[in-house]
């Protein structure tokens, strides 16, 4: 299905279809694999372009790990001056937030999917983990990553009605484009820790459709809830039933929120 492979700025992009572009942005830890079930409905009307981000799957680390850097990396690697529309997943979608706010008449539309502004507790900011939680999150990773890892998806499918089988389909992908640069996972904890994009959202007027789980143990609905409403050109979506991951535990109901968006 995947017709092209490219490698520009160190990112590694594949695309699909025919259309309006699409590029789609993943989480901590994983890769671009993880939206396969999504592709032949996307394809259909959009020229999809799957990204893995640097440090992740077959692209490389990039020095800093941050969100510009991260935006610019990737916005280089696709179509120049084309505009888009952009679905990040989670860390994917502050990825795409940024590239919003850097690159307006670039970003046309952004589906951000468990996406928060920020995911630790901060004053005034309770809907997330606490720093503590991520620190120990840390000192696993250090210890033995890949189990650690494991652990973390099952965080990421807890509660969703189909989780069992959502949970091995993100194993089955996880090491399949190789392991995760430790060195990008420590810098993409340090990231987490450290980004708050409350006082930037009112800067994004992208069209924005936000789509969380009401069960996302991750990020929290109310947090979606308020990253929506922080938006100035935002629509909310709640998927009952699912968690941080879905568009793999309730692709049905994920599509129908997303296509009619996504076709304008």
């Amino acid at each position: 299905m995947l017709d092209m492979y490219a490698e520009v700025a160190q990112v590694h992009v594949e695309s699909v279809g025919a259309g309006a572009p699409l590029v789609l942005l993943h989480g901590f830890a994983m890769h671009g694999g993880l939206f396969s079930p999504l592709l032949p409905p996307l394809a259909r009307t959009h020229r999809v372009h799957v990204v893995d981000i640097p440090g992740h799957g077959r692209s490389p680390p990039i020095e800093p790990f941050d969100l510009p850097s991260l935006a610019v990396a990737i916005d280089a690697a696709i179509d120049a001056d084309v505009p888009v529309t952009v679905l990040g997943w989670s860390l994917g979608g502050q990825i795409a937030l940024q590239w919003a706010l850097m690159r307006p008449a670039r970003v046309k539309r952004l589906v951000l999917v468990a996406t928060t502004p920020s995911f630790v507790q901060r004053e005034g900011w309770p809907h997330a983990m606490a720093r503590a939680a991520l620190a120990r999150f840390g000192d696993e990773l250090r210890v033995s990553y890949r189990l650690t890892l494991q652990r973390f998806l099952a965080l990421q499918v807890h509660g969703s009605d189909e989780g069992r089988a959502t949970l091995a389909q993100l194993r089955r992908c996880l090491f399949e484009r190789g392991d995760p640069s430790p060195a990008t996972l420590a810098s993409a904890l340090q990231l987490m820790e450290q980004v708050d994009l409350r006082s930037t959202l009112s800067r994004v007027m992208t069209p924005a459709l936000v789509v969380g789980g009401d069960l996302d143990a991750l990020v929290p609905v109310q947090a979606t809830s308020d990253l929506a409403a922080a938006l100035p050109n935002a629509t909310q979506v709640t998927i009952e039933g699912a968690a941080h991951a879905p568009f793999l535990s309730h692709r049905a109901a994920f599509l129908d929120a997303v296509l009619p968006f996504i076709d304008g």
